[in-house]
């Protein structure tokens, strides 16, 4: 619960943040047209993400010197302060452009924070659990950020469906971080006592003098570049799904935000009972790396279709397409956290998985969403995510085949 809560907190912030850009861009930047204004939100959206790679560095060290669960804790109070502070953020109208530049500082504490809370737990789940149960006890952080998803994709959808228009742009927008609050009070409290990792303190005082991160970098490079290039793709075929389709649908279909956002919370839902079942696949039947590589040559084939039958089919397109791509997600987010903590050795494992999932789901994955609107407005194409969506596909398949499978050994 303590590995998993953390992870409700955070991706319940980040992903309520991407569902409301679309009414945060007209609060923080109302002088700006709605393109333009939408490309400045996902471009905070991004800074918070560029933060990663500081905060990764920072928790990956501390988490290989003084052990998961401090570094944990750390973590989760640098995440839950921000999402209050955002909640009572004075906007455009009141405080001018000091509103977009607090908003910038929240957005980088947070992106600081997130650097360290999702390796971290990861590391924590796998490295407590036993050979052959390591990609289920592993997935369960990603099951805790789709919970944090789906609280944030429904109290969007909730919000924008009870209340006015007027009403969310006046006060209603505020609520759901507010609320954030409450879960990461939850999440400080089951954290408070959490106990070290016995793989931690086995192998911490073998741990060679030479700086963990210095180590990642220099001995561990191939893993890191491997790690790096998945952790990119990988951020690409996390967001463009869950968090711009529904941004995607309203601009693009015409469809409304709130049923955009309910379909979306539904495909949501779907991924609480797969993720799980992929953890366990990898562990007992299939070899992660394998596993992975089949799911991204799904989507490689199946992106264009499927954003074509989008703008052709109206709601049940979409609640069809949001459902295949949540099926063909499933398998990485199941399998995917076990797999990049069997890449590395104990020694400097949370620095080399830290920073080179961060780099590469925080820069590469952070910009998509901005990137995807600037590409469609550049290109003229409404399809052109899917374009995208291919491209990750495909690094992603290269990386498995290449990467060694270590789902049937003894975690270094």
């Amino acid at each position: 619960m303590a590995g998993f809560i953390g992870n409700v907190v955070e991706w319940y912030d980040f992903a309520l943040y991407g569902y409301m850009a679309g009414i945060i861009a007209v609060l923080f930047f109302p002088e700006q047209s709605t393109t333009a204004g939408l490309i400045a939100t996902y471009g905070i959206f991004a800074a918070g993400f560029l933060m990663r790679p500081i905060g990764s560095a920072v928790f990956g060290w501390l988490g290989d010197t003084i052990g998961r669960s401090r570094t944990m804790m750390i973590s989760v109070i640098m995440m839950v302060v921000p999402t209050v502070l955002l909640g009572v953020l004075p906007t455009h109208e009141t405080i001018g452009i000091w509103a977009p530049m607090l908003l910038v500082i929240i957005r980088l504490v947070q992106g600081l924070s997130v650097g360290g809370e999702f390796s971290s737990s990861v590391t924590y789940l796998v490295e407590t659990a036993e050979d052959g149960q390591r990609g289920f006890a592993g997935s369960w952080a990603n099951t805790g950020s789709m919970v944090g998803m789906l609280l944030g994709a429904g109290a969007a959808a909730l919000l924008t469906g009870l209340l006015s228009a007027d009403e969310v742009a006046s006060w209603g927008w505020r609520i759901p971080f507010l609320l954030g609050g409450i879960i990461g009070g939850v999440a400080i409290f089951l954290r408070r006592k959490l106990p070290q990792s016995e793989h931690f303190k086995r192998h911490h005082h073998e741990r060679a003098q030479t700086s963990p991160l210095i180590q990642a970098f220099t001995i561990n490079r191939l893993e890191m570049t491997q790690a790096f290039l998945f952790a990119s793709a990988y951020g690409v075929l996390f967001y463009i799904p869950l968090v711009y389709l529904p941004e995607w649908l309203h601009e693009q279909t015409g469809m409304a935000r709130h049923l955009a956002l309910q379909i979306n919370a539904g495909g949501t839902a779907l991924l609480l009972f797969l993720i799980p079942v992929s953890g366990w696949l990898g562990d007992r039947l299939i070899p992660r790396t394998y596993l992975i590589a089949a799911a991204m040559l799904c989507f490689a084939l199946l992106a264009i279709p499927m954003y074509t039958w989008l703008l052709e089919d109206g709601v049940w397109g979409a609640i069809l397409v949001q459902a295949t791509m949540v099926v063909i997600l499933a398998v990485p987010l199941g399998s995917a956290p076990a797999m990049f903590v069997e890449l590395f050795p104990a020694s400097d494992r949370l620095s080399g998985y830290s920073i080179s999932y961060n780099l590469g789901l925080g820069v590469i994955g952070g910009a998509t969403p901005m990137f995807a609107t600037w590409l469609i407005d550049f290109s003229g194409f409404s399809i052109a995510p899917a374009g995208m969506l291919v491209v990750a596909s495909l690094m992603a398949l290269t990386v498995m085949l290449w990467m060694k499978d270590r789902s049937r050994e003894p975690l270094r």
